[in-house]
């Protein structure tokens, strides 16, 4: 635990790959009392620890009114693909982010700590690493006493749902890994796992201000995570 303190955690994405790792850290972790999961839809667990907040990203800020935490996680994202416009795209990729880490800071989160990608840059030719390198300077610009940006590589996992090309790059980029040294090394796929495991590691970084990290960063962070807490009991929750 981080000096003995037990923290409320507000969660949001915990319905995708990352984020579902992500939420099952926390749950698992000694030094969370609670798990607030933010999601359109209702989750398919339960777990005493753990509060799912089902809300209208639209109206986010509003319906996260009177919520109260410490450290605050991201994993909204997208495609342009799944998105169906570049429109669609930054609505998630930056408007919901934003809206979420301002219901975060009015929730008093002193830590906010989001996804991004490598490559993240405001002034890219590239469409995607543009609008993340926006998303990130628009957080930035919210004055969090501690912002942590992970910048991971291609994720790696197996999700429900995958295209031919996201099937081969998840085959095949353990395989290029070796080859991406240097500068290139930001670039190397990483699991999905790793990177929420990393997540929740930097929320006992103890880090203040800006902070981004890359692949071997990543990594770092992954093993500050701390024994797990002891297993829930098999219980329905109170009518």
């Amino acid at each position: 635990m981080l000096n003995g303190q037990m923290r409320v955690a507000l969660l949001a994405g915990a319905s995708g790959l990352t984020g579902g790792f992500v939420l099952d850290a926390l749950l698992e972790a000694a030094d969370f009392s609670r798990v607030i999961a933010v999601t359109r839809r209702p989750l398919a667990r339960e777990h005493p620890r753990l509060a799912n907040r089902i809300v209208q990203f639209e109206r986010l800020e509003a319906q996260l009114r009177g919520v109260a935490c410490e450290v605050a996680l991201c994993c909204l994202g997208t495609t342009i693909a799944r998105a169906g416009s570049r429109e669609s795209f930054r609505v998630v990729d930056v408007d919901y982010v934003v809206a979420f880490a301002r219901a975060a800071l009015a929730a008093r989160a002193q830590r906010f700590v989001v996804m991004s990608s490598a490559g993240a840059d405001s002034r890219s030719r590239n469409f995607y690493l543009r609008t993340k390198g926006e998303m990130e300077e628009e957080l930035e610009r919210l004055g969090f006493a501690a912002l942590d940006i992970l910048e991971p590589g291609l994720l790696l996992g197996w999700r429900h749902e995958m295209r031919p090309l996201e099937l081969a790059a998840t085959a095949l980029m353990p395989l290029l890994n070796p080859f991406l040294v240097g500068n290139r090394a930001a670039f190397r796929g990483i699991s999905a796992r790793r990177v929420a495991a990393a997540m929740v590691g930097a929320t006992r970084s103890g880090r203040r201000g800006v902070q981004r990290y890359v692949n071997p960063s990543i990594e770092a962070l992954a093993r500050l995570s701390p024994a797990r807490a002891a297993p829930a009991p098999d219980r329905k929750p109170a009518r």
